[in-house]
């Protein structure tokens, strides 16, 4: 299958581009990611010790007989306290709270890991899609040209009285046919570029540009046992459901500290009739009825929960190789259909049949019949290729990696 025509001045990119372009211009990934900085903002807000307290009181002032205020008043008679005090965490509070916060923050980044591997398998269906449109304009353009050679000759032939008026203008008619196909497949090819451009960032590609390369057959490698191996290694939804059952026990461990009481201590210094002295002070709860007993129990079962979740998307992992190796394979043995005659076949019936309608040995229906199974056959064969090349996407998203086998 020769390479498609682009537009002169066109900026091509790979496949690999188009996927790198997605990674750093995406509009939606650039905001997930940025739910990474804000937990490594709550870090930090979670590292923070308490703030101490500055407390202040003046008594006894003679407000209401302003006679009275003297140096003797402020020394005798007024009382005035100033103190500092503090709350003291218990139970490693804040330890716990740092560690709770940065367990989330690698659940966070391992969601936004998938995120992009998402990203890159909608990038690469959708490329291969504009592949699938470029392909099947070129196929539509080259049988306008070839039918336009068969309406000349049938004119040359109508002409000369070898054919009657009545056939010359079915193949007139039939031209209709192909101009029609090729103007559909120009508006499928802007659509599919468009698609394909929302997906990598509007502003990250020019209007003119077109994708590169064209559609290919590569075999299909690997067991499907080794995939899934692979695959329990490198999906990141996976890593990030493992991680979240080290988040869920971080969340117990800052329920047990939370429920620990914290001691309140201050100092002041007073004055009171003229006498100086310091007072300390220190208040302790006392766990009679709150202990965080609910917040305890439910972390735990948030932690059941949370191993559950990584069996069940263990599990989805597992299918999701499996499902996607049997559509590749099944795609793969379509494709190689084709290639094992079907296609030389097709092309064979409609050249015998051009020539033989130009040397008037068949009829005008066996030509037409013979131009339309090759079209047909032609659009199958490039829908099967991009269905497979799609699947293989599909099997790499499946493993969470791009390096197959």
């Amino acid at each position: 299958m020769p390479p498609p025509a682009h537009a002169p001045g066109a900026k091509l990119i790979t496949l690999e581009e188009a996927i790198s372009l997605a990674v750093a211009n995406n509009p939606g990934l650039r905001a997930l990611r940025t739910t990474v900085p804000q937990n490594e903002a709550q870090e930090v807000t979670a590292n923070l010790r308490p703030n101490p307290t500055l407390n202040f009181d003046s008594q006894f002032i003679p407000i209401f007989q302003p006679g009275s205020f003297s140096d003797n008043t402020l020394t005798n008679i007024q009382q005035w306290d100033i103190g500092v005090g503090y709350l003291f965490e218990r139970g490693r509070k804040r330890q716990n709270r740092l560690q709770a916060a940065r367990d989330q923050t690698a659940v966070t980044a391992s969601q936004v890991a998938d995120a992009e591997r998402t990203l890159t398998f909608d990038v690469a269906q959708q490329f291969i899609a504009a592949l699938l449109a470029n392909s099947n304009l070129q196929l539509a353009e080259e049988d306008l040209q070839s039918f336009q050679k068969t309406v000349d000759i049938s004119e040359q032939r109508y002409k000369a009285g070898d054919i009657s008026q009545a056939d010359h203008l079915k193949i007139t008619l039939q031209l209709l046919l192909f101009q029609t196909d090729v103007s559909t497949a120009k508006v499928a090819r802007v659509q599919a570029l468009n698609s394909l451009r929302q997906l990598l960032g509007y502003a990250s590609v020019p209007q003119n540009f077109d994708v590169a390369g064209e559609l290919e057959y590569q075999p299909l490698k690997g067991r499907v046992e080794d995939l899934q191996l692979k695959a329990l290694k490198e999906r990141p939804d996976l890593r990030a459901a493992e991680q979240g059952i080290t988040a869920a026990k971080s969340q117990i461990g800052l329920a047990r500290a939370n429920g620990k009481q914290d001691v309140s201590a201050a100092m002041f210094y007073s004055h009171t009739s003229g006498v100086s002295s310091t007072s300390f002070f220190v208040s302790v709860p006392m766990p009679i009825f709150n202990r965080n007993q609910g917040e305890i129990a439910r972390t735990t079962f948030a932690e059941s929960q949370a191993e559950f979740n990584a069996r069940s998307i263990e599990s989805l992992v597992m299918t999701d190789v499996e499902n996607a190796y049997a559509s590749a394979q099944t795609n793969q043995d379509v494709v190689q259909l084709y290639l094992s005659g079907y296609l030389k076949q097709a092309q064979d019936s409609r050249e015998i049949s051009a020539y033989a309608y130009g040397a008037g040995a068949v009829t005008l229906l066996d030509f037409l019949d013979a131009e339309r199974s090759y079209r047909a056959t032609q659009l199958a064969y490039r829908q099967a290729l991009a269905a497979y090349m799609t699947s293989l996407e599909q099997l790499r998203a499946a493993v969470g990696t791009r390096n197959l086998p």
